[in-house]
């Protein structure tokens, strides 16, 4: 039972860190794009700027939800546990 939880434990957290990685794979591959259009056509005003820095922001706090804000159970399953204590007692 306990291997059974650990395991999709980790298959949570393994799926979120390759979710990541999609999510930055796609951002650099984009603004890479978006670096060369801009460059190429308006090269005396650098727009690109404000798509990265936004987007860069959300992949910021995709990481931190990742790999800062993983490490604990969800505040539904802390929930879920104290109901069934309760329902124990």
């Amino acid at each position: 039972m306990e291997n059974q939880e650990a395991y999709q434990r980790a298959k949570k957290r393994a799926e979120a860190k390759f979710g990541l990685y999609i999510h930055l794979a796609v951002y650099i591959a984009v603004n890479i794009l978006l670096i060369v259009i801009n460059v190429s056509t308006a090269p005396e005003h650098f727009w690109f700027i404000w798509p990265l820095i936004g987007w860069g922001i959300g992949v910021f706090f995709h990481a931190l939800n990742v790999f800062v804000f993983s490490g604990g159970p969800s505040l539904k399953e802390r929930m879920l546990a104290k109901e069934m204590e309760k329902e124990s007692l």
